[in-house]
C-alpha cells in the first residue's frame, strides 16, 4: 500500500509528463524517460519493482542499463568528441603507425572502460578507417587493436560490457568494489597487449612524409560540431561517472544513474531522438 505523499508525487509526476507531451513542446520520448527516472529517483517506484520481474525472474537492470548508456553514447556522439579523440591521438603519435595503434588502443580502451564497449568501437572504427586511408595504410590492423581493446578496457568497470552488470548484481559488487577487483588485472593485461603489439606491428608499417604533415596540419578543433554541447556532455560524463562510483552510498542501481543520466543528456544535449 502506497503512502499518500508517494500516491501525490506521482500523480504529481504523470499528470506533469501528460501535460508536455499534449503539448509537444518537448519530444514524447524525452518526457517518458524523465518520468520515468523522476518516479525511481523520487521513490514513488523501487528499484527492485522497476528492474525486477518476480513473475519471470528477469533482472532489467542489465536491459536499462544498456538503454541509458546507448542513448548517452548516441548525443556524445553528435558533438564529434570520438573523431577529436582519434585526430588527436594520431597527432599525439606523430602519424608514427605504431604510436598511432598504441595510443587509439589506449583511448578505447578507456572510453570502453566509461561507456558501453561495443558502442565505442562503433563510433572510433569510421574515424580510424579516415586516419588510415589518409595515412594509406591497411586498417584491418587498427580495427582488430581497437576491438580487442575494447574489451580489455570494459571488463573494468560495471557499465563498460553487458556481463559485468550481471556478475556484479548476483556477487552483490558495487562499482568502486568491481573496479577495485579487476581494474588492476585490466591494466596488468593492456600493458602485455601493448607489448605484444610491439613484437607485432614495429616497423611493420610505415607513412610517406608528405602524408604525415598533412595529418599533422590537421586541426582537431575542426571537427568539433557543437563546442557547448561537448562541454556540457563533457561535465555529465563526468557527474554520471562520479555517481556511478558513490551508487552504493546513494542507494541507487547502476541502470537508474544511466536513465537519470540519459534523461539529462537529452534534455541539456538538446536531442530530439535517441
Amino acid at each position: 500500500m502506497r503512502s499518500p505523499s508517494a500516491l501525490e508525487m506521482a500523480l504529481a509526476i504523470f499528470a506533469l509528463a501528460y501535460g508536455l507531451i499534449i503539448t509537444e513542446r518537448i519530444h514524447k520520448t524525452i518526457v517518458a524517460l524523465c518520468g520515468a527516472a523522476l518516479m525511481i529517483v523520487s521513490g514513488v517506484l523501487t528499484q527492485e519493482e522497476a528492474f525486477y520481474s518476480h513473475e519471470f525472474g528477469v533482472d532489467y537492470n542489465v536491459v536499462f542499463l544498456l538503454i541509458g548508456m546507448m542513448i548517452i553514447v548516441n548525443i556524445v556522439r553528435t558533438t564529434g568528441l570520438f573523431e577529436v579523440l582519434a585526430i588527436w591521438s594520431a597527432q599525439r603519435a606523430g602519424a608514427q603507425p605504431f604510436r598511432m595503434l598504441a595510443l587509439l588502443a589506449i583511448v578505447t580502451a578507456v572510453l570502453s572502460a566509461m561507456l558501453v564497449n561495443v558502442t565505442t568501437v562503433l563510433l572510433m572504427a569510421p574515424v580510424t578507417l579516415s586516419i588510415a586511408k589518409r595515412l594509406h595504410l591497411n586498417p584491418v590492423p587498427f580495427l582488430i587493436v581497437e576491438a580487442l581493446a575494447s574489451n580489455i578496457g570494459g571488463t573494468a568497470t560495471l557499465v563498460g560490457d553487458p556481463p559485468n552488470i550481471m556478475i556484479a548484481s548476483k556477487a552483490e559488487l558495487g562499482y568502486v568494489q568491481f573496479l577495485l577487483v579487476l581494474g588492476p588485472v585490466v591494466v596488468g593485461i593492456m600493458g602485455v597487449f601493448l607489448i605484444g603489439l610491439r613484437v607485432f606491428y614495429r616497423g611493420a608499417m610505415q607513412v610517406a612524409p608528405q602524408l604525415k604533415e598533412a595529418l599533422l596540419a590537421l586541426d582537431a578543433r575542426e571537427a568539433v560540431r557543437d563546442p557547448v554541447l561537448l562541454k556540457r556532455c563533457v561535465w555529465l560524463l563526468a557527474i554520471i561517472n562520479v555517481a556511478f562510483c558513490l551508487h552504493g552510498l546513494l542507494h541507487l542501481e547502476p541502470a537508474t544513474i544511466a536513465l537519470a543520466g540519459a534523461s539529462a543528456f537529452m534534455v541539456f544535449g538538446h536531442a530530439t531522438e535517441t
